[in-house]
């Protein structure tokens, strides 16, 4: 198990530098705060994760319509496609949310 340590253990040279990394979170906080964040930009990110869900979905639809008009099955390749489409489209958009949150 390690053992964390609070400030006031570290030595000098480790206290410096979480220091500077705290002052640079501090300073890039700050800044974003000061940063008048329009409507337009909102409507922006809303659009992307939009289209970011949105595309895997169509391309897993039209995949599965494919798959199905070919490859006949038991089971529905359009679902089983629309499902993996909605999953991906998911995962594609956390990860444009994620990456616009560390910019703040």
């Amino acid at each position: 198990m390690e053992k964390s340590h609070s400030p006031k253990e570290l030595n000098p040279s480790e206290k410096d530098g979480f220091q500077k990394q705290v002052e640079e979170k501090v300073k890039r906080k700050i800044k974003a705060r000061q940063q008048k964040k329009s409507v337009w930009f909102g409507l922006g990110l809303f659009g992307l994760v939009g289209w970011s869900v949105t595309i895997p979905t169509l391309l897993g639809i039209a995949l599965g319509v494919w798959l199905d008009n070919h490859i006949p099955n038991r089971y529905s390749w359009t679902l089983t496609m629309l499902v993996v489409g909605v999953s991906l489209g998911c995962l594609n958009a956390w990860y444009w949310i994620k990456k616009e949150s560390r910019h703040e």
